[in-house]
């Protein structure tokens, strides 16, 4: 398969590194609003650099990875696809539900695939986690915790103003990690409540190039969620920029016989403890499955590897819209205090194989 990149940005060299070790997969060319990145990139990583138009028209490429600003997301994915393209989204999926929803009409029509980030939970820690408890090691799942807690990324990241826009946030921009996780291992979820609030307006970079600017915060950036799975288990996801320290799990499952305690779902490794009924102490499972290191494009391959054999993707649009629904749901149930009942829902991806693909 054939690939062509949109946005070469922070998160571009991951990509272009992994994407190459996959049988089967070549990035043939890359497109960035600022030509004079695509052609670092390009003499980086021997591609052809392409304004956006020109590669969304060459009749080579046959999916388009769009690592753009979550903004722009809806906007080229939907012209990829117009141009015949599968798709690959960095996450979220969208911003708005609207455009979530006609870029899976529009796939839909044109019978091609959409895939969406994250992969990491195709790695190697969130299937071993997945392999305990679909093998009933932990009795009946009845309830879990994530957390994710940080201080922002004024202080570190080149340019971070856009982080505290619509579309972004630590929902927005963590969210998509936890609830993709907690999805494949219990499925869609049922219905949701939710807190937010905004309690700095302003945020002030600290990191380089734009270090002593003001970021105005347009969203907000401490929510507090709890959800409840058709499945069963309920529990509840916490994401903020407004934590300086902490000694949260970042994800825990409760189980009728125990219990077991992942890793950040922001990585494919890490690792996975377990305890159960008669347990003295928590132990360290080893990985039943692979993808421990930094593959970003790992859900990329799966999609190839699913239009050769005919079969679902895992990391697909579906899941991320169900994703995009939730993150707004939190959101709708803090401004209008109620329950949200989800009117999405997807089916839990497949386990992948303890062999990998």
């Amino acid at each position: 398969m054939h690939i062509g990149v949109v946005g070469c940005g922070n998160i571009s060299d991951f990509y272009f590194r992994t994407l190459p070790t996959f049988p089967g997969l070549t990035v043939v060319a890359c497109a960035d609003l600022l030509p004079e990145r695509a052609a670092a990139k390009a003499a980086q990583y021997s591609l052809r650099a392409l304004s956006p138009a020109a590669l969304l028209a060459d009749p080579d490429i046959e999916l388009v990875l769009n690592l753009t600003l979550p903004q722009a997301h809806a906007e080229v994915n939907l012209a990829a696809l117009s141009a015949g393209k599968h798709i690959y989204t960095e996450k979220p999926f969208a911003v708005t539900r609207e455009e979530g929803q006609c870029t899976l009409a529009l796939a839909r029509e044109r019978g091609l695939r959409v895939g969406s980030a994250p992969d990491t939970v195709l790695g190697a820690g969130l299937q071993t986690a997945r392999q305990i408890i679909d093998t009933g090691l932990i009795g009946q799942p009845v309830a879990f915790m994530a957390f994710m807690g940080s201080p922002g990324h004024e202080s570190w990241h080149p340019d971070p103003a856009f982080y505290y826009q619509a579309g972004a946030g630590p929902m927005f921009d963590m969210g998509p990690y936890y609830l993709t996780a907690l999805i494949h291992l219990f499925g869609p979820v049922r219905r949701v409540t939710g807190l937010a609030s905004t309690p700095f307006a302003q945020r002030t970079i600290t990191s380089q190039p734009h270090f002593g600017e003001t970021i105005q915060v347009n969203t907000p950036t401490h929510i507090v969620g709890a959800l409840e799975f058709a499945s069963g288990p309920v529990g509840s996801l916490v994401t903020s920029f407004d934590i300086r320290h902490h000694r949260q799990p970042r994800v825990e499952i409760y189980g009728s016989e125990g219990s077991v305690s992942l890793h950040d779902p922001n990585a494919f490794g890490g690792p996975v403890l377990l305890r159960r009924r008669d347990d003295a102490d928590w132990h360290e499972v080893p990985h039943t499955h692979p993808y421990a290191d930094n593959l970003r494009g790992l859900g990329v391959a799966d999609l190839a590897a699913a239009l050769r054999e005919g079969r679902p993707h895992r990391a697909n649009g579906d899941v991320g819209y169900h994703v995009l629904d939730l993150m707004h749901a939190f959101l709708d149930a803090s401004r209008d205090g109620q329950h949200i009942l989800l009117a999405s829902t997807c089916n839990r991806p497949a386990p992948m194989p303890p062999q990998g693909l």
